[in-house]
């Protein structure tokens, strides 16, 4: 038996992104989103290069209830006609995510509504499912500021990691390259702004792991060349920024090249009978156009279907969150109001925890 049409409110508030939506879950699985509303707080860390952490708490605090009370007034709804509460429960900063979760908490306890603390990347994992039929398994690439991971899908909280970042998350080397050399945060749409501007064959920058066996990903070595090349440059010109961002970026799209082949492969293997496969590509980095033409090219060798949502579904939101909160809720799968946030939160639990990769991982 289909399960009924609910109406989620989601709470975003793991990061520098505070946010809140309406999403339905209409009875036939398809969604549906009401209202999607996401305050960036990139002003108040741009001095400091970086998102500060009690900075980001504070400002979830500041504004978090008037943004609840807008996504409403936008869906035309009250909190008496939802039929469920999400919020993000992990992994992220955990003054923020303490914020988001105890309002929801709060909610959910006042109006009698089930709660779903949500893994911010099986947010990611599922947002393709609130676009269209999407039928599980498929291939998840989940590339952000916190996380480079390859995930297999197959159901809702069903998730098996065959590739992670062995260091740095390949946004983390966006931001760090940009860093390097001198550019403003936030740091990653600034080097692929610049990169169309140069020569990306100037530096012929490493390519991390590439030939390797498995599907892990390496970052830091890349970051290090970048270092000892502006060192011996300096002082840069604008087009010595250019060409490095682009070669920076050359290096990065045949990396990805290399390891995400390999994925695809191992899925093949896996999943004989899925007729056709898909790639899904989420998280921040999703929205960087080269690297998006190096998925197409991959996914139409292999014979995959590319599913990579829209901008502002790929960065933090809290439509996806609502979305994670109203698959879970639909399956009964409501969480206690003791559910705790976690600064960390693999979404494959029984995934070896690599050296070096931290959260990442």
């Amino acid at each position: 038996m289909a399960a009924p049409a609910q109406t989620i409110l989601g709470i975003e508030t793991s990061c520098d992104e505070t946010a809140a939506a309406l999403v339905r879950r209409h009875a036939d699985g398809s969604g549906e989103i009401l209202a999607n509303i996401v305050l960036s707080q990139i002003e108040d860390h741009a001095p400091y290069g970086g998102v500060v952490p009690e900075i980001a708490a504070r400002a979830h605090a500041s504004h978090l209830d008037r943004l609840i009370v807008a996504a409403l007034a936008e869906a035309a709804i009250t909190l008496d006609d939802i039929d469920g509460i999400a919020a993000t429960a992990g992994p992220g900063l955990i003054g923020g995510l303490l914020v988001g979760l105890t309002t929801a908490k709060a909610l959910a306890l006042a109006k009698n509504k089930p709660l779903a603390a949500i893994n911010h990347l099986e947010a990611h994992a599922l947002t393709p499912r609130l676009l269209g039929p999407l039928e599980f398994p498929y291939l998840l690439l989940l590339i952000s500021g916190g996380h480079t991971q390859i995930q297999i899908v197959e159901g809702v909280g069903r998730y098996r990691r065959i590739g992670t970042t062995i260091d740095d998350a390949l946004g983390e080397a966006f931001d760090k390259t940009a860093k390097l050399l001198g550019l403003p945060y936030p740091g990653g749409p600034q080097v692929e702004a610049l990169a169309r501007q140069g020569n990306p064959k100037r530096f012929d920058f490493p390519r991390p792991l590439k030939g390797r066996e498995g599907c892990n990903f390496s970052f830091s070595g890349l970051k290090t060349a970048i270092r000892e090349t502006v060192e011996e440059l300096r002082p840069l010109t604008q087009t010595d920024i250019a060409d490095i961002c682009a070669s920076f970026e050359a290096a990065v799209a045949e990396t990805m090249r290399d390891r995400l082949s390999r994925a695809l492969k191992f899925f093949k293997d896996e999943f004989p009978d899925v007729r056709q496969p898909v790639l899904v590509v989420a998280g921040g980095v999703a929205a960087n156009k080269t690297l998006k033409s190096s998925f197409e090219n991959i996914c139409r060798r292999l014979g995959f279907n590319l599913m990579v949502p829209p901008a502002h579904l790929c960065t933090d939101n809290a439509a996806m969150v609502a979305w994670a909160g109203a698959e879970r809720l639909a399956l009964g799968l409501a969480d206690p109001l003791n559910a705790t946030a976690r600064a960390r939160w693999p979404l494959d639990p029984q995934a070896k925890r690599l050296t070096g990769a931290g959260v990442k991982a």
